[in-house]
């Protein structure tokens, strides 16, 4: 049975580990992401150990037409995608007022639309073989407003609403589709995000656990799935019942730089 999977943001964090994960279990990869050595190298490492067809595709998200890129590619190349793993995105940290309008837009383009473009293209052919799993890296941070970091939060409840939604449409072809939702996590994401001396980061889980229990849900077919037991208990029991402006400063507060 065919078990091809297509990354995103393959090159490192939880893409890379995702992708080892999924080579572990004997399944092919097109691992996508703008890092070419980075990508190359992991797929010699993955298909040196595993036996595995590796296809390296070479593409920057934040670009409008780089969905459609990649798919005309695997489809030129006659690859089936039998799970979408949709994890490329980042954030950026501070005053909505004071940041670049292009680093908003790229981030909106990346965490939104090229993961909608993504689904959608990948998604009909699921559907007409009555089969399929797509798992979208989304975050905690989708369940409420994000001070200091307003779009990339919002970008995330877009994930989360998204995910479900579809998930409800394709149950009766077979396809699943879930919503990774993890807390803080040890990556390049911080860095690239400007979060560095966020207090919230300095107790973040590996990309290794938050990879495992993503994929884990994924191959269940679970809608929503969280990393952390206290985190997952908060966010469904505690956060609603929060009058809306207290819930916003502490949301603000969790985002504060303290070094």
């Amino acid at each position: 049975m065919s078990n091809t999977a297509l990354i995103t943001g393959a090159s490192g964090g939880i893409g890379l580990e995702l992708a080892r994960i999924h080579a572990q279990k004997g399944g092919n990869l097109i691992l996508v992401a703008r890092s070419e050595a980075k990508l190359n190298a992991l797929a010699e490492e993955l298909s040196a150990q595993h036996g595995i067809s590796v296809t390296v595709i070479v593409e920057d998200l934040a670009q409008p037409e780089s969905a459609q890129r990649i798919f005309d590619q695997t489809e030129k190349l006659g690859l089936q995608v039998d799970t979408l793993i949709n994890n490329a995105g980042f954030g950026g940290h501070g005053l909505f007022h004071e940041r670049s309008l292009l680093a908003e837009q790229q981030m909106m383009q990346v965490n939104m639309i090229s993961l909608t473009n993504l689904t959608h293209h990948y998604s009909q052919g699921m559907v007409a073989r009555r089969q399929g799993k797509i798992l979208n890296i989304s975050s905690t941070a989708s369940f409420m407003p994000g001070p200091l970091q307003a779009v990339y939060y919002a970008s995330k409840a877009f994930v989360t609403s998204f995910t479900q939604a579809i998930a409800q449409e394709m149950a009766e072809f077979n396809v699943t589709a879930t919503a990774l939702c993890p807390g803080p996590v040890a990556t390049g994401f911080v860095s690239a995000g400007n979060l560095e001396g966020v207090d919230i980061f300095k107790n973040a889980k590996t990309a290794r656990s938050v990879a495992q229990c993503g994929y884990t849900a994924m191959e269940q077919g679970e809608l929503v799935a969280f990393n952390e037991a206290g985190l997952k208990f908060a966010l469904n029991w505690i956060i609603p019942l929060l009058p809306r402006k207290i819930l916003l400063k502490i949301s603000r507060k969790a985002m504060e730089k303290t070094s």
